[in-house]
């Protein structure tokens, strides 16, 4: 088992129809939980994301119709519906939907709500970081840096460090006692001057 090599993730490129249908703060959290904590039933899903079973089922049939999610027949039984992700990782050019109006507000709304999650995550960090160890407390964090680059070298950038954490994702977990899940957030655009 330790020399099995990983698979590469599963990847979809998100059409019009998927970033619309993604839209939305529930299916957005709904396709999470499942991508991070694997294949569970709505009423597990409502349960961890305190919402009622209802909205969670609709919303996942809601996903399964456009391919985000599917239902994991090796664990139903009888009445129960099991659901999975159906990719690991979503990909959109925000470009492709330049046409589509509808599909822009999306992106938007989407990326948007990325950000969110990041001051989510990051303040549920810095409320807790006392009662981690002092390795734990010097390794996370954020930082930034100004570059003076083009849209070419913005893409190679981002595709190279990325490809650096496709590394880190696919490498066996080293042997660190305190090794945890890990948030990664990456984000790069121009600095925009206030009043621009």
């Amino acid at each position: 088992m330790e020399n099995e090599r990983p698979t590469a993730p599963r990847t979809v490129r998100l059409d019009a129809r998927q970033v619309r249908t993604l839209a939305h703060p529930l299916r957005m959290r709904l396709l999470g939980t499942l991508r991070v904590d694997g294949p569970a039933t709505a009423t597990t899903l409502a349960g961890k994301l305190d919402t009622n079973t209802g909205a969670t089922s609709y919303h996942l049939r809601q996903l399964a119709e456009v391919g985000l999610v599917t239902e994991d027949p090796d664990r139903g039984t009888g009445r129960q519906r099991w659901w999975r992700a159906a990719h690991d990782i979503s990909n959109l050019e925000p470009t492709d939907f330049d046409d589509d109006p509808d599909a822009r507000a999306a992106v938007q709304w989407i990326q948007a709500d990325q950000v969110r999650l990041l001051a989510e995550q990051a303040e549920r960090w810095m409320a807790v970081a006392h009662g981690y160890s002092r390795q734990w407390r010097d390794a996370a964090g954020m930082s930034d840096v100004l570059l003076r680059l083009g849209p070419a070298r913005l893409r190679a950038l981002n595709d190279e460090v990325w490809q650096l954490l496709q590394r880190y994702r696919d490498e066996p977990v080293a042997d660190e006692p305190e090794a945890e899940s890990v948030l990664f957030f990456l984000a790069a655009f121009p600095r925009v001057e206030e009043g621009r």
